[in-house]
């Protein structure tokens, strides 16, 4: 039977993706080794326990969990799922009676166990799943003296770029930013009209010169015509990319978008599993993936997103407004990613941020992450300090938005008069 040329490159890209993929978990892949190297040490896994840790920058509380075994290793994983946070340490508790007794170093196996035990998927289940991968990376990295990305291949990136600074439009206003080294910026969703928008924008980048990368941060805030608007009259800007320009609810708008600019689109933070993902990445919807492994699968699901992703020729820019244990699981996956780019982060020394674990977060210099050395996640939970910020619910909704027929400038002036 001929095949037609769209199934020729359906089967292809997927011999591509299967093929990125088989060097980590095959049989004789990378993780299997590592497994093999575990094993005389007998382990398995003795309890779990969460904890959830109000915020200090980031916008949802810490869900953390610490998986144990019974020759003393603790793994400790996060999850993220903004006004879920009871919910999603709940879903975590819940696996207990999976875990206890198994080897922890079998991790795609628990994975697979753990996703296709429950009947309904996503959301809490999904980033509680992401939390205890992460856990098992790290009790490896433990079990065998090595940082997790040495499990993953070892680096093909030596440090980590990362988005730095805060915009404007003045030169001054980035004087600071490439002072200290960043060669990309983040910023946040210009405010006003669409005309304003796209005013600000060209200033903006004119402002910064011709060769700092500018990233605009959306938050799925416009209508896709109003969405559509921006990024065809920001095209000249020549943008890295802009997030998020739209919700995720209906991928035909996607496909409307990508037919009619040029400016490079980026989203996949509130996107989970492999699955979710595909129809983004197989039809070019976007420019780069942006999994958040404390929600999207943890370590090993973002592996898969990032084989699919790179069979496409599509970058990997990590969401991360995580604190020191998610920004590590990150940089542990960023380094070992051949298609990583670029790699959202925060500030890592408050003392908050430090005390709670230990000193051990990552080290940030001249635009640049540097390379955990530390075996395994490479970095603990105090639980002392943990529970001097007890969490306090969260709720971010406030019924306004695109669902209710309110502009993007009324949401702005009714979260000024309202704010949480």
């Amino acid at each position: 039977m001929k095949l037609s040329r769209r199934e020729w490159m359906t089967r292809f890209l997927a011999s591509a993706a299967g093929a990125s993929l088989a060097p980590l978990f095959s049989p004789e892949g990378l993780l299997a080794q590592a497994r093999e190297k575990a094993r005389p040490l007998n382990l398995t896994i003795t309890g779990l326990k969460t904890f959830l840790v109000a915020p200090t920058v980031s916008p949802g509380a810490g869900i953390f969990v610490k998986v144990y075994t019974n020759q003393g290793l603790v793994g400790l994983g996060l999850a993220t799922q903004s006004s879920k946070e009871m919910s999603t340490a709940a879903a975590i508790n819940e696996f207990t009676p999976v875990l206890i007794g198994r080897d922890p170093t079998q991790i795609e196996a628990i994975w697979e166990d753990l996703y296709e035990g429950p009947r309904w998927r996503g959301g809490p289940l999904t980033a509680a799943l992401s939390a205890v991968d992460i856990a098992l990376w790290d009790i490896l990295g433990q079990a065998l003296g090595q940082p997790i990305y040495k499990l993953l291949g070892g680096p093909i990136h030596d440090r980590i770029r990362v988005y730095g600074g805060t915009g404007g439009v003045t030169p001054e206003s980035w004087a600071k930013t490439k002072a200290d080294g960043y060669t990309a910026s983040r910023v946040q969703w210009p405010r006003g009209s669409i005309t304003e928008m796209i005013a600000y924008t060209k200033a903006m980048r004119l402002a910064a010169g011709p060769k700092h990368e500018i990233a605009i941060h959306g938050a799925g805030r416009l209508p896709t015509s109003d969405a559509l608007q921006y990024l065809r009259g920001v095209e000249e800007c020549n943008l890295l990319f802009v997030e998020e320009p739209i919700q995720m609810d209906d991928i035909e708008d996607w496909v409307h978008l990508r037919a009619h600019t040029t400016t490079p689109i980026a989203t996949g933070e509130r996107l989970t599993t492999k699955f979710a993902f595909n129809p983004y990445l197989s039809r070019h919807l976007i420019d780069f993936a942006q999994p958040d492994l404390c929600a999207c699968g943890g370590i090993t699901e973002a592996r898969k997103i990032a084989a699919i992703a790179e069979a496409n020729r599509i970058r990997m820019a990590p969401h991360g407004p995580h604190g020191p244990a998610g920004a590590l699981a990150n940089f542990h996956f960023d380094a070992a990613t051949p298609n990583f780019y670029v790699q959202e982060t925060r500030v890592y020394t408050g003392q908050f941020d430090l005390d709670l674990h230990e000193g051990m977060v990552p080290v940030i210099k001249n635009g640049f992450c540097e390379l955990p050395d530390r075996p395994g996640l490479g970095t603990v939970l105090n639980e002392k300090v943990a529970a001097t910020r007890p969490y306090q619910p969260i709720n971010r909704g406030r019924g306004i938005g695109l669902s209710t027929g309110v502009s993007a400038h009324d949401e702005d002036a009714a979260r000024a008069a309202n704010p949480q």
